[in-house]
């Protein structure tokens, strides 16, 4: 039976992969994944995965090996204890759980700081080894069980005076000083344990523990009990002020390393730019936020009945100051950017609207839901009866709404036209951004706007003023409605295209769904259409209502014939897996756990012999072959040869009449 290596061998880069994606006007082909989906090194699974491991680091290459010339990383916050969602994590300070740990066991950089018997009671302590998912309390509890031990000792090798102890403690030093936001980070880890880990919110409001809420932004007149509060809670937490601190040193360090190692191969590393605040960040930014509203979804195609996020909302009052200068909420902005545009190559931006358009509901319903169904749009409320307070803030004007009783406040088409200062004045936020992008060396084209269902007038106009283009998820294309945004047809250069994000189920467990149904067949008419446009799109359509997986296949060779020049694809949509990563709206101890099988590369291999992951050499030459006559001789031979490296059947099945 063949060995690891041999196998890794199978799926190593050829030239093919490139050339066809090159011809095909793809200019952009990257895999995503979250931290918590990368898979262990045999040997070293701690329970969680982390891409700055052997094991992540080799899903890479994995994933290079492939054609894919990016990875697009989820949100890297830090979570809490009962919240595993990323979109809910920090927005400066890394998530402890993304740590190598067998790293700092294996490369000593800074001496012993974690023993082998430490790491070994982390991995047998792991409740999920077979590593298809994260079991995240028990392994949350280890993670900083492990950091304690970690500080622990190099506060013994700096009493023993060890020169690597104390070089560790130079280098943290210097980063506090370039990380303003680290000191903010860890005293809200020191509150975390005085307050037994409840949200800020719910902390006691009477008494010296009442002060805790605005230790970072103290009223008139609290300024000197604050600031001794501040120190007290600094001298009694010390310990694990700096552990934190320490941690968030190391990821970092880790991270840098990783991406280094990725940009001498040529790939490219994308950050997500979460729309929402975990609440560490809201309370040390409480300042800036608005104190009456807070951020959601509206209703939409995809959920109806909208989602109260209860994320903070900038104060628009504080985008500028009164000399016209760039005021604190901006200069928030762009500390943000600042930091993860030095840690990436390019930025996903989750959410978009919420930059633009926000769509904001009273904080002081006792029913979130019913509050965000009633919301409005924070800059287009200029005359709403129950929402009198936004009127400050509103740009688009009465006479510029669409005022028919039948258009809803979340409707696209609810702001109907602006003028050019207008929109100016909307794109305030995406411009520092888009500046901030330009200042650190980085293309426009290196910013994917998460624009989904619903993409409202002045969000559209604020992406055209910089060319962005959009999402397109085919499988949720309504192919009676030749105008639907998701259809592949309608995108534009400018967007990115896929199947499916992390948000939808796997294209497998949808085609399984469509087998045997009108919906599966007028699919499979759809894309044999598309993908034999000079005959033969009827045998071509009975292929693929006869099987899924074939149809999964064509599914994804649609992505790479369409005006889009950007494609994605997520992690389980190319093993072949029909495991759900998250539910929307729901609320299960499976969302945001799913991880790559340890025996990944040996089940693919396998797999894409029989169409049962992703064969990217059968989509290649499926794509290619829809081109027909076109097709010129070279590209002919191009496509032979990916038909004899998918080893599939199906692929020379195919494409037998081009």
């Amino acid at each position: 039976m063949p060995d690891r290596t041999e196998k890794i061998l199978a799926v190593q880069p050829r030239g093919e992969l490139t050339e066809a994606l090159r011809i095909l006007g793809i200019r952009h082909f990257v895999l995503a994944i979250h931290d918590a989906s990368f898979p262990a090194a045999l040997g070293e699974d701690s329970g969680r995965g982390t891409p700055y491991g052997q094991g992540g680091l080799a899903f890479a290459r994995f994933a290079h090996s492939l054609g894919f010339d990016g990875i697009q990383l989820g949100p890297q916050g830090q979570t809490s204890r009962i919240n595993p969602s990323p979109y809910d994590g920090t927005l400066f300070s890394r998530n402890i759980l993304s740590l190598d740990l067998a790293g700092l066991v294996r490369h000593p950089q800074w001496g012993t700081l974690l023993i082998p018997e430490q790491w070994q009671a982390v991995m047998a302590a792991n409740p999920r080894p077979d590593g298809r998912r994260v079991s995240y309390r028990p392994v949350f509890d280890a993670y900083y069980g492990a950091l304690a031990q970690i500080h622990q000792q190099h506060s013994a090798r700096l009493r023993r005076g060890e020169p690597t102890a104390r070089a560790l403690t130079r280098a943290l030093a210097a980063f506090r000083r370039g990380h303003a936001w680290l000191h903010h980070d860890a005293l809200y880890e020191a509150l975390c344990t005085e307050h037994h880990h409840i949200h800020w919110r719910h902390w006691p409001q009477q008494g010296e523990a009442h002060l805790d809420r605005m230790l970072c932004c103290p009223l008139v007149g609290t300024e000197q009990a604050v600031a001794q509060r501040r120190a007290a809670i600094q001298r009694r937490h010390r310990a694990i002020m700096t552990r934190f601190e320490l941690g968030q040193f190391l990821l970092h360090q880790q991270h840098q390393g990783w991406r280094e190692s990725l940009q001498s191969c040529g790939m490219k590393i994308y950050g997500d730019v979460q729309v929402g605040m975990s609440p560490r960040d809201t309370w040390s930014r409480q300042s800036l936020l608005l104190q009456d509203y807070r951020l959601g979804a509206p209703p939409s195609r995809t959920n109806p009945e909208g989602q109260p996020w209860g994320h903070g909302v900038l104060d628009p009052a504080q985008y500028w100051n009164t000399t016209g200068e760039p005021g604190p909420a901006l200069a928030f902005l762009s500390q943000r950017l600042n930091k993860m545009l030095a840690e990436f190559d390019g930025l996903r931006i989750d959410h978009p609207h919420g930059l633009v358009c926000p769509w904001v509901y009273r904080a002081d319903d006792p029913s979130p839901l019913r509050a965000v169904r009633n919301g409005a749009r924070l800059f287009a409320a200029p005359a709403l009866d129950d929402h009198p307070a936004l009127a400050r803030y509103a740009i688009a004007q009465p006479e510029q709404l669409n005022l028919d009783p039948a258009t809803a406040r979340y409707a696209d088409d609810w702001v109907r036209d602006l003028d050019a200062g207008q929109i100016a004045r909307y794109a305030t936020l995406f411009d520092t951004l888009i500046a901030q992008v330009r200042a650190q060396g980085r293309a426009v084209e290196d910013v994917l706007a998460e624009v989904l269902s619903t993409q409202p007038y002045p969000l559209a106009c604020v992406l055209a003023r910089h060319g962005l283009g959009r999402f397109r998820v085919t499988q949720k294309a309504n192919l009676d409605d030749p105008d639907d945004v998701y259809r592949g047809e309608n995108a534009r250069p400018e967007d990115w295209i896929m199947v499916g994000n992390h948000d939808t189920p796997p294209l497998w467990r949808v085609a399984q769904g469509w087998q045997g149904t009108s919906a599966g067949e007028q699919q499979a008419w759809y894309l044999a259409r598309r993908l034999r446009p000079h005959g033969g799109a009827e045998s071509l359509a009975r292929a693929l209502m006869a099987d899924p997986h074939k149809l999964v296949h064509a599914k994804f060779a649609d992505l790479l014939i369409g005006p889009a020049r950007q494609v994605m694809v997520f992690f389980t949509d190319l093993l072949g897996m029909e495991e759900i990563y998250n539910a929307p709206g729901t609320v299960s101890e499976d969302n945001w756990s799913l991880r790559v099988p340890p025996d990944y590369l040996e089940r693919y291999v396998a797999d894409t012999a029989r169409g049962a992951a992703l064969n990217i050499p059968c989509i290649l030459a499926l794509a290619l072959g829809s081109r027909g006559a076109e097709i010129a001789g070279s590209q002919r031979d191009l496509i032979h040869r990916l038909v004899q490296r998918s080893r599939w059947t199906f692929a020379k099945e195919a494409i037998s009449s081009y």
